[in-house]
Order: C-alpha cells, then structure tokens, then sequence
C-alpha cells in the first residue's frame, strides 16, 4: 500500500523512480570515494614521505571502475601559499558535479520542498569555483568539496560533503516508501529471481536473533539490485556512522562495515573466526560531522563454494548484527568489573552464544554486580574493586556469563526483574562459597605437606643408620616445602572478600612457618653424620613424633572445620575442641621431650662442634614447629568459636 501511495502522490514519474534512486545510491558511493581520494591526495602533499595506500579494496565497494583515478594521490604535490599541484583534479570536480546532479534527480522526482531545498544548494555551491584550469585546487577549494562542517564569521557554510549526506539521508527514507514487497522483514524491490532466497536467507539470521536487541532500534534491512550486484543495507542501530552494507555478485559477498569505535569494528571482525573472510586493512577518516570527528571503514569479502554456502554465510551475517547495538555502552559496563581482553572475550562469547550484552543492560549491568555483592558478602568495603579482584579472573567471567545468560532468559520470558536480581544473589553466593572453601582446602593441602615434613623426619631417626633414607628425605623435604609455598602465593592472590577468607590467608602464613622449621630439621639432621650413636636420635624421634601427633590433629581440626561451615552441630564443635585440645598436649610435650634431648645428648659424651650444632639446631627446629603449630591451632580455634557465638 505504501507504494500504491507514492506511486499515486508522484504521477507517471514514479515508474521510472525506483531505477533512479538506486543510480543515486550507487552515485553516493562513487562520490564518496572520490572525496577520499581528494583529501589522501591532500596529505600526501603535504607530506610526501607517507606511504600511497591500496585503495583498490574500496574502490571495488564503491563500484568505481579501474579508470586510473587514484593517481591524483600518488602525483599530487605542494606548491605555494595553499596551494596544490593535483593531477586529474578537474575531471574528479566534474565527477562530483555529475554525481550530486544523478543523487538530486530522484529526490526532485519525488517533488516536494525538501527537493526544491537541495537543489538550491547545489546552484549555491556551483557559483563557486571548485578547481582551476590546470589541475590545481586551493586549501580552501577542497575544503568546500570535502569539510563535513565548518563555520566562518558566524555563519554555517555549507560544502559537497554536507549535500551528499543530507541526499543519502532523503534517499534512503525515499528508498524504503519505495519498496514493492518486504522478504522475511526486509523491504525490497526491483529483484531478480534468484535475489529472492538470499535476502530471505539474511534476513533468517536477522530474524533468529533480533529479540536479543528487546525493544532497542534497529536493524532495518532494505535491498535491491544495482546493476549486476545484489545490495542489501542493515541500518544496525541510530549512529549515522554505523553501517553495513552488503554487496553479493555471483557467490562473492563484500560487506562494507563503518564504525565511529575502532573497538566494535575489530571485534565485529572477531565475529567471523569461522568463515573465510578476507578483511581489507581498515582505514580511519576524518569527518567533523560526526560525533568523534573520525569514523572507521573496513571491507571484507567472502567467496562461496557453493549456492549453499552462499546461503548460510548470508544467514549467519544477518545474524550477527543485534551483537553490535549498544555494544560500546556494554564494554564500559564491564570495565568496573572486568579487565580489558576478559571484558572484550566476555562479549564474544556473548554473541557466539548468541546470549548477546542487551539482557546485562537492561538488568542493571555492573549496578546489578554491586547489588549482589552488598547482599553476598556484607560488611566488606567494595569500593573500587573489581569482581575479577574479589573472585578471581575465572570465576568473575564465570560469574557473568551466567548474568548474561540469566538476564537474557529471564527478561525474553517476561519475568520480573526481582527474579534476575535473585538468581545474581544466589550464584555470587555460592562463588564466593567456593572461593572460600578453595581457601580452606589450601590450608588442609598444606597442613598434609608439613606432616609429611614431620613423618619424614621421625623415620629417619627411628632407621637411624640408613643413611640413604635420610639423603632421599632431604631432597623431599625440598619439594615438599617449595609446593607449600606455592600454595601461600596462591592464597596471598586470592582478594579478602569477607573476614573468613582475611582469616584463612593469614592462618595458612602462620602455617607456613611450620613448614619452614620442619624443612629445616630434615635439612640439619642430613647433616649428621652416620651412624648416629644412642639416645640421640632416639630423643629426636621423641621430638619428631610429637611433631607428627600435632600436624595429624591440625589435619582433622581444618576437615572439620569444612564439616562445621556446611552444617554445625555440637557433636562436630566438640570434635573440633578435642583436635586443639591435643594440638596444645602435643606442644607441651615437645617441650619436655626437647630437655629429654639435652640430658640425651650430654650423655652421649661431648660430641664435636659440627654435630652438636646440627643436633641442637634439628631439635630447636622440631620444638619450634610443635610451638607455631599451637599458635595456628589456637588462632582457628578462636575464630570457629567467634563465629559460633554470633551465628
């Protein structure tokens, strides 16, 4: 009906209306090219030292012919007061005279003031000379072609440039009142045939995932034919910098993307991992008309094996668009929460899975984070801090991969925000849980390698002329002291999202110093020589075993520490008591069996200096580990009985 309209408001002119507008649209690209050549040819110029770039990858999108023009970069030169030498730049002004007149006609056709408007434009810019006789233009003769907006003494002035975009606004909205059917969604006309299941098939994949955009604009598709080219145009979202359109000739498709975000251009790209799209080298412009003053351009063409595949790398384009709207806005959302390559590898995982970031937005984004985390760990200064920092890298992209999910879902279905907001309580719940209860086991991990430390030691005093055994124990005793490090690094790397896991990282540092004083001993008692003469080594092993009896008790007191955390019952606490309870007996005997040691070692005789060193210091190290055993002990338990009276 809409063209029954047009076609009635515009008289016998209308027939021939839709061939004009798509010559005007293939004019606007053309120009625009020419525009580009005009101000490279500019820099180069200026300064001739620049390297001349390929432009054949644009010029082929635009539809320009091999003609030769691009030699006005190469050869264009400086001469004085603003001035330049630029070969072929008459024929490029009577290009874009002839242009702007093809990109008019259509508009005048159409009647109406707006076509009256433009054309006295164009009659205003064309009482100025736009290029001398002999190939040479002015700073201020390019800049009334190419300026995207300029002002002098106050008044607005108006250039080529400004008319063009203004025409291929007015052409586009001519364009779709023009349309004779709509495909799938898209409104189309003058098609041949076998254009039909290709615009069906784009819009196949416009369609699976345009509800990922919920009520946001966008992603009108319009498509028609240019000569021997099928053109399909996606308006993506509401920037005027932000387009896409796609050529398909035979089975090549070129997509032309321009971006005035650099970011969403490459990771547009990024999107196209799996097909075999050969992307051009994007080249930035400048243009004060837009927002940023600059906008991107890339060209990336796919070449199909087949009318199948043809089909379904259409289908997958047209799919991948609802992933660019508000795209920006999402990646600084992320920014509170997310460093910069786990924030742009969330986002792509977002469109692969096609999950898409508007459901994150609408939800609240890293409000919604904040939300949660007031709720899940309480009483913790937040401030400033990234989830990544409080959960760690892979759980906070764990963590918001679920948002994603969640949000999308939830919000698809209709149901309340107050159901996504709870589902995010409950899951950071449960992460911060495990970050806690990983915290735990490392404790129990390395409270197992100090009491193999200690075992260790005590065998080797028990099998006392086996010197191989105490040598083979030394080189352990290393390693098994080095992964109790690694396991104090870890811990030191885990944020301290809520006093518990404060706690933790600070128990296993006071753990540490066992370790190190057990190392210690086995390293002392490798200094002994063999075979050791009685009651030495029997005092050491005395000492040893006190030891191994205080480390067993450590390991069950942190396993029911695990048992009191997920369900605390007064059977567990009692169990837990009765471990500290023997941690402390086992520290007290280790000091009487360290006088045992001395009374030991005099009555051995007065043995020489180097073995009453090592003796003395591989007993102070055992007695010394007893000691700081009991004082981790005591810490976890003031800390399970601090919890237990408050909850």
């Amino acid at each position: 009906m809409e063209k029954i309209h047009i076609l009635d408001a515009l008289g016998e002119q209308a027939v021939m209306l839709p061939g004009m507008v798509n010559a005007a649209l293939a004019a606007n690209d053309r120009v625009k090219f020419d525009f580009a050549l005009l101000q490279l040819a500019q820099g180069r110029a200026e300064h001739p030292a620049a390297a001349v770039p390929d432009l054949a990858a644009e010029r082929s999108a635009a539809g320009v012919p091999a003609d030769g023009r691009e030699r006005i970069v190469a050869e264009a030169r400086a001469q004085d007061a603003g001035r330049y030498r630029l070969p072929g730049a008459r024929a490029l002004c009577a290009r874009v005279d002839g242009e702007l007149a093809t990109m008019l006609a259509p508009v005048l056709a159409a009647g109406g003031a707006e076509g009256a408007a433009f054309a006295k434009r164009l009659a205003a810019l064309r009482q100025k000379t736009w290029c001398d006789g002999d190939d040479v233009m002015t700073r201020a003769q390019i800049d009334g072609l190419v300026a995207g907006a300029g002002a002098k003494g106050g008044r607005k002035r108006d250039t080529a440039h400004l008319l063009v975009m203004d025409l291929h606004k007015a052409l586009n909205r001519l364009q779709k009142s023009l349309a004779a059917e709509h495909i799938e969604g898209a409104a189309v006309y003058g098609l041949a045939v076998a254009d039909r299941e290709l615009v069906a098939a784009f819009m196949r994949g416009v369609a699976r995932t345009r509800a990922l955009k919920f009520d946001h604009p966008g992603l009108g598709t319009t498509a028609t034919r240019g000569g021997a080219r099928l053109v399909l145009q996606n308006d993506i979202g509401t920037t005027d910098a932000h387009v896409l359109v796609v050529h398909v000739e035979e089975r090549a498709v070129d997509v032309t993307y321009t971006d005035v975000h650099m970011a969403r251009l490459l990771f547009f790209q990024s999107l196209f991992e799996p097909w075999a799209v050969k992307w051009e080298d994007t080249r930035s412009k400048t243009d004060s008309a837009m927002a940023d003053g600059i906008y991107h351009l890339s060209v990336g063409r796919f070449v199909a094996k087949d009318a199948g595949q043809l089909r379904d790398y259409l289908e997958f384009l047209g799919s991948r668009l609802v992933f660019l709207i508000d795209w920006n806005r999402a990646r600084k959302r992320l920014r509170p929460l997310l460093g910069r390559k786990d924030a742009l590898a969330l986002l792509k995982w977002a469109a692969d899975a096609e999950v898409g970031h508007m459901g994150f937005l609408r939800a609240g984004a890293d409000a919604a984070v904040c939300d949660a985390l007031r709720f899940a760990a309480q009483n913790v200064p937040l401030f400033g801090t990234r989830l990544d920092a409080l959960l760690g890298r892979r759980a906070a992209v764990d963590y918001l991969r679920f948002f994603f999910r969640t949000a999308t879902e939830g919000l698809l279905a209709g149901r309340a925000a107050d159901y996504v907001r709870d589902a995010l309580r409950a899951e950071l719940l449960g992460h911060l849980h495990t970050a806690q209860q990983n915290l735990l086991d490392m404790a129990a991990e390395h409270a197992a390698l100090a009491l193999e430390l200690a075992g260790g030691v005590r065998d080797a005093l028990l099998q006392a002329d086996d010197a191989a055994r105490a040598e083979a124990l030394a080189r352990r005793a290393v390693e098994w002291e080095h992964r109790a490090d690694v396991l104090i690094v870890q811990a030191r790397g885990v944020s301290h999202h809520s006093e518990r896991a404060t706690f933790f990282v600070g128990l296993l540092a006071m753990a540490d110093d066992v370790a190190d004083e057990l190392e210690d001993a086995v390293f002392h008692l490798s200094l002994l020589p063999r075979p050791l003469n009685p009651p030495m080594p029997q005092a050491l092993a005395a000492l040893a075993g006190h030891a191994v009896d205080g480390c067993q008790e450590y390991v069950k007191a942190l396993e029911v520490v695990r048992v009191l955390y997920q369900a605390r019952t007064p059977e567990d606490l009692q169990d837990f008591l009765g471990a500290i309870h023997r941690i402390v007996a086992a520290e007290h005997a280790s000091d009487t069996a360290y006088r045992e040691f001395e009374r030991a070692l005099m009555a051995s005789g007065m043995p020489e200096p180097g073995m009453l060193f090592a003796a003395l210091e591989c007993a102070r190290n055992l007695e010394a580990a007893v000691d700081a055993l009991m004082h981790a002990a005591l810490s976890l338990r003031d800390a399970v009985l601090g919890e237990a009276r408050g909850a």
